[in-house]
């Protein structure tokens, strides 16, 4: 807080019109800590006179209150009061008239721009004093920020001159900056290195703030949004503290060559984002605060980053010291100022512009140094190239004949390796030739040996029932051979007579009865043998061609014929068919992919230590969209993960030696494929094993 004393202020004396004042010295001041007197009230309050030429209020959540008595002894009647801070949120000029009555004058960024009587960012009062006439003046300011009040008073033309040095003047900082942006804009353009994009972003808030803080932003970019023009001169210091920070990192390389550093500078970052928290929630003075401690903070924490890279030898350090020195100075020379500690004047008040236009343009000449470097990179590495190029050819036209002498000698081994190879690759192949012919022979033995049982059962019965009906056929031919006799036997009585107990001798009566039953049984075996017969050929479509439209259901059900030796008396043959349409495939292949997975089945049941009454394999059948599926299930010993995962492999076998190839699941997964389906083997240890194998309905739609 300023330094105050109880003494009334003196009027201000204004004596002729070449005089630009500057009378914060006159002021008398108070502080109104409700934020709800009136001005009667205010009035009758005791101010406190400043000796201070520009009052400074610091940061004050409270209604501040200034009053001044201006004494007219020149000729001008028309004068300015004008407040060199254009960033007060809220201000009104009170007037004490001299018939009593008061006349108020209200300006501020609560408000539209257009609403103020002049074109211009700072706070311009029109007063009208006769001469030798006095009148008494009160100020009601309040701002979120760090309040001054450097009040200025004189004629329209002064003010009109000072505001045009000061414009001009910061016309050219701008003009700095924005030469500075579209300098380094053009080089990013040019390199596509991001460091220039961001330093273009920092070099924009940087002018940003400025512009914010000056009044400028109000005045020409948003003069109609009130909410922004009091919450900017926060927003945008945020911007430019997280844009410098980003550049900072970027620029250094910290993350490289000071970790320690980088982090830092990260949380940095992160309070810079925790403004935004109290600002938001319209705690300005908390959020105007909390962005001057996180400034000076980030500031003493790229300083010291930067010094320590610079200790690496590392000149982008170097140029960055120089230069966040000299905005440092500006930023000290601004503080002082804000504090009392040095007087408001023009160095002071153009210290911030002239340091970070110096900032900028010695950053932008450390960018520039960048793009030396790198060329200058580049042309020793160019150099470089060169000299290890000719030293390659040299290197190389000498490798070249030690290489050609080793090529040959290399060629000449792998010829010798290769022919050895080709020797191994058809003892191979004959190897797997043999592996799957053992693999058909054995499938051709097991069904073999089924047919010929299942053939001898009913050949046996038609074997065994040929001799009584030979027997059977003898008795009749000897009575038919009585009756022949009966022509020339004169006593023809005695020999019917006789032919009777011949007829009850042979039973006739039960000869009868036996050829009938003797012929049924042949003709049983017959059948027998015929559908026997009739299943082999179905399994082996010998006389079909390659693709066939076939019943799927026959396949399955002549396989079974042909396995039906093999199945224990304990095993049940469980079927669900579907109603199916034929299938276009290669019918002798389908069949080989039944008769395989059923013989593995069969196989994992017998295996089993423990048989139950309830051992089955089940067969299913159904249709879903263009496929047909056939799953086979059975209540054999299941396999492990492991196993289930090799079962297609050629070769692979649980089997003891000599029991099995490990070919047959492998010629049903070849088979399948051919076939464009696929097969699902779905198992667990003690579980059985179910196979779910996937048909189209027409094999040449896929195959093509």
């Amino acid at each position: 807080m300023s330094t105050l004393f109880t003494i009334t202020a003196q009027p201000v004396v204004y004596k002729n019109g070449h005089q630009l004042l500057q009378i914060g010295g006159h002021l008398a001041l108070y502080t109104d800590k409700s934020n709800k007197l009136t001005f009667d009230a205010v009035k009758q309050q005791p101010f406190l006179a400043s000796t201070q030429d520009v009052p400074n209020l610091q940061i004050t959540p409270y209604t501040q209150w200034a009053r001044f008595s201006i004494q007219n002894l020149s000729d001008e009647n028309q004068l300015i009061l004008e407040i060199e801070y254009p960033i007060i949120d809220d201000i009104t000029l009170y007037e004490s008239l001299p018939d009593g009555s008061t006349k108020s004058t209200r300006l501020g960024e609560y408000t539209a721009f257009k609403t103020r009587g002049y074109d211009h960012q700072n706070y311009q009062f029109a007063i009208s004093i006769p001469t030798n006439a006095t009148r008494e003046y009160y100020l009601r300011v309040k701002a979120g920020e760090q309040l001054q009040l450097p009040v200025y008073l004189s004629t329209p033309e002064l003010i009109f001159e000072k505001n045009n040095r000061r414009e001009l003047i910061f016309g050219i900082y701008i003009g700095v900056i924005l030469a500075m942006a579209c300098y380094n804009l053009f080089i990013y353009i040019s390199t596509r290195d991001n460091s220039y994009l961001i330093y273009v972003s920092y070099i924009i808030c940087v002018g940003l703030t400025q512009v914010t803080l000056q009044g400028y932003a109000f005045r020409f970019l948003w003069p109609n949004n009130s909410w922004l023009a009091m919450h900017a001169t926060v927003f945008v210091p945020i911007l430019n503290g997280l844009t410098a920070l980003a550049f900072i990192q970027n620029f250094l390389h910290t993350k490289q060559n000071y970790p320690l550093g980088h982090k830092l500078l990260y949380a940095a970052f992160v309070l810079y984002l925790l403004c935004f928290i109290p600002m938001f929630l319209d705690m300005y003075n908390y959020a105007q605060i909390m962005v001057q401690m996180d400034a000076f903070l980030a500031a003493v924490i790229a300083f010291v980053v930067a010094y320590r890279i610079s200790l690496k030898g590392v000149s982008a350090a170097r140029f960055f010291l120089v230069a966040w020195s000299i905005f440092l100075i500006s930023i000290f020379v601004f503080v002082l100022r804000n504090f009392n500690m040095l007087p408001y004047n023009n160095f002071t008040y153009y210290a911030l512009q002239i340091g970070s236009g110096l900032e900028v343009l010695l950053l932008s000449f450390a960018l520039a140094h960048k793009i030396n470097m790198f060329k200058a990179e580049k042309e020793a590495s160019q150099q470089l190239a060169l000299t290890i190029s000719l030293e390659n050819e040299r290197l190389v036209r000498e490798q070249n004949i030690i290489l050609e002498s080793k090529v040959k000698d290399r060629t000449e081994d792998l010829q010798a390796t290769n022919l050895e190879l080709n020797n191994a690759l058809n003892n191979l192949k004959d190897t797997q030739t043999r592996l799957v012919e053992k693999e058909k022979m054995a499938s051709l033995g097991q069904l073999t040996a089924g047919i010929a049982h299942e053939i001898n059962n009913p050949i046996n019965f038609v074997t065994s029932n040929i001799k009584p009906l030979k027997l059977d056929i003898a008795d009749l031919r000897s009575l038919l051979s009585r009756y022949d006799q009966l022509a020339t036997n004169p006593d023809i009585q005695k020999e019917l007579a006789d032919i009777e107990l011949f007829k009850k001798e042979i039973d006739i009566d039960y000869i009868h009865e036996e050829i009938s039953s003797l012929i049924k049984g042949i003709e049983d075996g017959a059948a027998r043998t015929a559908e026997i017969v009739k299943g082999l050929r179905t399994f082996s479509r010998l006389d079909e061609s390659e693709v066939k439209s076939i019943d799927i259901h026959e396949g399955l059900d002549s396989t079974l014929v042909l396995l039906r030796n093999g199945i224990p008396p304990d095993v049940n043959i469980i079927k669900d068919y579907a109603e199916l349409p034929k299938i276009e495939c290669y019918a002798g292949k389908i069949n080989q992919v039944f008769m395989n997975i059923f013989s593995n089945s069969l196989n994992a049941i017998k295996t089993k230590k423990e048989h139950h009454n309830n051992e089955f394999i089940s067969i299913s059948t159904r249709q879903e969209d263009k496929f047909i599926i056939i799953t086979i299930k059975d209540t054999g010993i299941g396999m492990t993960e492991a196993v289930r995962e090799k079962i297609f492999d050629p070769f692979f076998t649980t089997k003891d030696v000599g029991e099995g190839t490990g070919l047959g699941l492998s010629i049903v997964f070849s088979i399948i494929e051919k076939h464009k389906g696929k097969i699902i083997v779905n198992s667990a240890p003690g579980e059985g094993a179910e196979f779910i194998i996937y048909l189209p309905l027409d094999i040449t739609n896929h195959l093509s």
